[in-house]
């Protein structure tokens, strides 16, 4: 396993540096700095209050929390904080459930993995190479 180091800086006094659980865990608890209760089907940014410095050739990569995701159906949606960027880091969620849902400041609300980015040679063709399933065979699994 390979380590790297990742500078994090609070943005104000209710900022909390992210954090694992464990240490094997994937993801670092994101915590929101507002209170504000989702009404079902709205979506809100939510601040951290944390700007970061993550290297070249990596990413970070917002993710939900799965017990939000699955005991009162909130999700994040977007979620990629490229390397060059050093705001916020803002969490957007939707509440997917029929509730409302109140988040309170110092809440966990998302988890921050870093990834590495694959960076390819771009080309373009006339055709593609074929392959063993090709569009349609793909298609029509879907249909069945």
């Amino acid at each position: 396993m390979s380590e790297i180091s990742i500078p994090f800086q609070r943005l104000s006094e209710k900022a909390k540096i992210p954090a694992q659980a464990t240490f094997s865990d994937a993801g670092y608890d994101l915590f929101t700095t507002e209170a504000y209760t989702l009404k079902p089907g709205e979506r809100k940014l939510y601040k951290t209050n944390i700007a970061t410095a993550i290297p070249h050739g990596y990413y970070g990569r917002i993710a939900p929390r799965s017990w939000l995701a699955y005991k009162h159906g909130i999700d994040v949606l977007a979620g990629v904080i490229d390397s060059w960027y050093r705001g916020d880091i803002g969490v957007i969620l939707i509440n997917f459930w029929h509730e409302d849902f109140p988040i309170n400041e110092g809440d966990k609300i998302a988890q921050f993995i870093i990834e590495k980015c694959h960076y390819v040679q771009r080309e373009e063709v006339q055709e593609l190479p074929e392959s063993q399933r090709g569009e349609w065979a793909r298609w029509s699994t879907w249909q069945q």
